[in-house]
């Protein structure tokens, strides 16, 4: 039988009664009063509100321990226009029974002023409600204008189903009277799929609750610890902005001498803040999910599988699923995996010896094994190193094929670092193996061969079982090697060897896993190749290199061979290819998100090569400034070569040819044990001798390619350049004569040789030949606008434009300096006369082409015509501007201004 609610009418829950008797604790009603240093936080508070505002009558406030969830709600409460009154209630374990529970949330109401018409029965015993108490309050909250917030506070506590179906019950019938704020470590048992479902809910979770940044830096300064933003940012990651313990972090580390220095010290966190996570989140959880916590906790994330190996059990997925639904600092990451707090997990492992002495080694070596078996060797590894294991973790990487892992890759440097603690003394070939391949990232090859020969000396014969993974690491990491050295032959020889191992049918389904294993060996087989000047060669092996793979382990392997690649281009005469390349390779480390540190400055010294080659001199000049720190720090040496080279270059082009002799004293040194580059040689030379025939020292220029040891066109046209400077014509024309066609070669080789021919033609008094040379190298040149070699070419060539300016007045983007000025009727003089008939587009494409000297059968093959046709067309041309021969069609056409 129900008994009437004592104290609901008039003086409040004052003297309230509980069914049993005791009294109503009062105290449990007050909101919450909020410490000097809170910090307001509008962007939840304005949330909260929106909630009441809106359709939503359940609020869902749920976050672990100490997540700040009471006093932002009682900010909000006590400071917010709400559209009614907000009743605070406190819920205790003994809520649990259904009694108690509704008298304490009818004293409520009542403690708030809040009490029905007439006299509202409460429960008459603890562990039960009778219906119509429920019906009757909620059909006075129905009844209401404006609706009562009933804040229930801690409501973790409550896990009985009977009160949680009468509270959903209360909250479905009693319209827009009730709104509901729940404020809970866990979910409540309500029907919350429900409400989220038709928009009903606003839920505030732990992520909504953390602390951002300045709003960390806000606290700590209401501590009177003012941060720096880096300050708050890194305190905010490392607590992931839990409030309490950013909290207690900060009032632990005030106590230091150097509070802000205190808050990286790890002891600062094993204080206080530690003390709380024990006690209010392990002290918590069952026993079972005790030991789960601190077992796992050795391990960045766990999955079911693991936490059973770690833990001796077969329930794993169940109490992960529990403690994550406990909010107790576990958090499910996807694919049936969980992590712990960094902060939590850091408390835990500093526990873990207290509560289970001496199983920290065990429980890393169980560790490693399962994750190893899983596939998960990168996180295996470290695991092995903790328990002391290196024998175990240098068998995983070689058999796993994943020694490239060492070299490249996102985990290199870390797992370069982790092997760096494997003492020296550590047994077998696989740990020789790995020390070699640190020692090839360290590009001490003296060292890494010997590792490497200790290594094969113990191996077993390639057919035993199981070798074949370490053969094939081997003969990876003698490519390096021999690429280090600068020894080609020696790593082709290699790379064919591993070649034949990487067929083995047993290897396929590792080498698929690691495929930066063979575009390491092609990187460095490129790479010696492009340095022995075997252009050809290397391009195959850096082309199969890009093709080969396109995932995260090769990102920066990619990326090197296109620079290389780019710089092959630009050697062979193609800047356009050049270019490209070197713009993928741009692209590659942007998108792959390769760290500057790791980013090579070959790609953008060809791009500033490219640019001197337009004269685009400025860009040139950014470009090498971008580039010249990767270069100090890259230990490569065809980077540091081309840095000086293309320095010497840029001086050059800008006027200061001293400084670019200068520039050259670095270029070609090299490793006392790596050979000489023939290439990088000849480079020097051109460079060189290009500043001595602007100084007036033909002779020096002379001498200088005298020096080289490789030859070719390029080397060809520099002497015959020279030769003519030092007034030697008859050896210069010998030279020339020797020079193989354009086919073949790309534009800027082509430009230089039509220049050079056209030169040795004016020398010999040939001036129309050398007016069609130039008029061809124009042509050419346009469409990359090649302006140096015509800049450079000497000044004979400005006075050959100067007697033929219709060879350079359709060619804006020369230089102006190279362009005669346009010659207008004077005064009075009459016009041309008007063409007879419009020429055609084609009309005009192979009119400009006469304007450049060219014959009849080289405008076909230009325009991809038959002679036939040009020669229609050539008809046609001279009716309609009524000319006779081509040289008056030329002429009338710039009078009508059509060229």
């Amino acid at each position: 039988m129900s008994h009437a609610y004592r104290g609901c009418a008039v003086d409040g829950a004052a003297g309230a009664l509980m069914p049993s008797g005791e009294a109503v604790l009062v105290s449990r009603f007050a909101t919450p009063r909020l410490p000097g240093t809170f910090v307001r936080r509008t962007r939840l508070t304005e949330r909260l509100t929106r909630a009441q505002a809106g359709p939503g009558r359940l609020t869902l406030v749920n976050g672990p321990a100490g997540a700040g969830k009471t006093l932002l709600v009682a900010d909000w409460a006590r400071t917010s226009a709400l559209p009614g009154p907000v009743v605070w209630l406190t819920v205790e374990s003994g809520d649990n029974a259904p009694g108690n529970f509704w008298t304490y949330v009818l004293a409520a109401l009542s403690h708030h002023g809040l009490t029905p018409p007439g006299s509202l029965a409460g429960p008459a015993r603890p562990g039960e409600v009778e219906d119509a108490v429920l019906s009757r309050l909620a059909a006075y909250l129905d009844r209401r204008t404006e609706p009562v917030i009933l804040v229930l506070d801690e409501f973790e506590r409550v896990t009985s189903p009977e009160v949680a179906a009468g509270l959903e019950s209360v909250l479905r019938h009693a319209g827009e009277g009730l709104r509901l704020v729940l404020l809970s470590r866990t979910e409540p048992t309500l029907p919350l799929h429900r409400y989220r479902a038709s928009g009903e809910m606003t839920d505030l979770r732990a992520a909504d609750l953390a602390f951002l940044p300045e709003e960390t830096a806000e606290l700590a300064r209401r501590h009177g610890m003012p941060l720096s933003d880096d300050g708050a940012r890194t305190l905010t990651g490392r607590t992931e902005g839990w409030a309490a313990g950013l909290r207690l972090g900060i009032l632990d580390a005030q106590r230091a001498e150097d509070p802000v220095s205190a808050l990286d010290a790890p002891e600062t966190w094993q204080g206080t803040v530690a003390d709380f996570l024990l006690t209010e989140v392990l002290g918590a959880q069952s026993p079972a999910g005790q030991d789960l916590l601190l077992r796992t906790c050795v391990c960045e994330r766990v999955r079911p599988g693991l936490a059973n190996a770690l833990t001796g059990r077969d329930d794993a997925a169940a109490l992960l699923a529990e403690l994550r639904r406990a909010n107790a600092f576990v958090e499910p990451i996807g694919q049936s995996w969980y992590r712990l707090h960094p902060l939590f997990a850091e408390v835990l492992r500093a526990h873990l010896p207290l509560r289970h002495p001496g199983s920290e080694r065990a429980l890393h070596r169980t560790a490693a094994r399962w994750l190893s078996d899983a596939g998960l060797l990168t996180e295996a590894l470290p695991h092995a190193a903790a328990a002391g294991d290196w024998a175990f973790a240098a068998d995983r990487v070689v058999d796993d094929l994943a020694i490239g892992r060492l070299l490249t890759g996102p985990d290199a440097d870390r797992l370069g670092s982790l092997f760096a603690a494997m003492p020296a003394d550590t047994p077998g070939p696989a740990a020789d193996l790995v020390r070699a391949a640190r020692a090839l990232s360290r590009r001490d090859v003296h060292r890494a061969l010997a590792d490497l020969e200790r290594a094969e000396g113990r191996l077993p014969p390639v057919a035993a079982e199981g070798a074949s993974a370490a053969h094939l690491n081997g003969a990876t990491l003698r490519v390096l090697a021999c690429a280090l050295r600068g020894s080609p032959d020696a790593a082709e020889t290699a790379e064919r060897r591993a070649e034949e191992l990487a067929g083995r049918e047993v290897l396929a389904e590792r080498l698929e896993a690691h495929p930066e294993l063979r575009v390491l060996r092609l990187t460095a087989l490129g790479s010696v190749q492009l340095w022995a000047g075997r252009f050809a060669s290397a391009r195959s092996a850096l082309t199969t290199a890009v093709r080969a793979s396109d995932g995260p382990s090769t990102a920066l392997l990619r990326h090197d061979c296109l620079d290389r690649l780019a710089l092959i281009d630009f050697l062979d005469g193609w800047p356009g290819r050049a270019e490209a390349h070197a713009r993928r390779a741009l692209a590659e480390e942007e998108g792959s998100g390769l760290p500057p540190p790791a980013r090579t400055a070959l790609g953008p010294l060809v791009l500033a090569a490219v640019d001197i080659e337009r004269d685009e001199l400025d860009s040139a000049r950014a470009l090498v400034r971008r580039a010249a720190p990767r270069t100090s720090s890259a230990h490569d040496a065809i980077a540091a070569s081309w840095l000086a080279v293309t320095r010497s270059r840029l001086l050059f082009a800008g006027g200061d040819p001293a400084e670019a002799l200068h520039a050259l004293v670095d270029a070609e040194e090299t490793p006392s044990d790596v050979p000489h580059s023939a290439w990088v040689g000849t480079q020097v030379a051109l460079a060189a001798a290009a500043a001595h025939l602007a100084r007036g020292r033909p002779r020096e220029a002379v001498d200088a390619l005298a020096r080289c040891r490789e030859t070719g066109p390029e080397h060809t046209i520099a002497v015959a350049r020279a030769r003519l400077a030092a007034g030697d014509d008859e050896a210069a024309c010998s030279l020339v004569d020797t020079l193989p066609g354009h086919n073949g070669h790309g534009p800027a080789l082509t430009v230089r040789t039509l220049l050079v021919r056209a030169e040795v033609a004016r020398a010999r008094g040939d001036g129309v030949t050398a007016g069609h040379l130039v008029a061809r190298a124009l042509a050419v040149a346009r469409p990359e606008r090649l302006r140096r070699p015509f800049l450079e070419a000497g000044p004979w060539l400005r006075a050959l434009l100067d007697q033929l300016p219709a060879l350079a007045r359709t060619h804006a983007w020369l230089p102006a300096g190279l362009i005669p000025r346009a010659q207008t009727p004077g005064a009075g003089e009459p016009g041309p006369a008007p063409v007879v008939e419009p020429l055609s587009d084609r009309e005009r494409e192979v009119l400009e082409r006469l304007a450049q000297m060219m014959s009849t059968e080289e405008i076909a093959t230009e325009l991809f015509l038959s002679v036939n046709t040009v020669k229609t067309h050539l008809r046609n041309i001279y009716r309609k501007l009524a000319a006779a021969r081509r040289g008056e069609a030329v002429r009338r056409a710039r009078e009508l201004r059509l060229l």
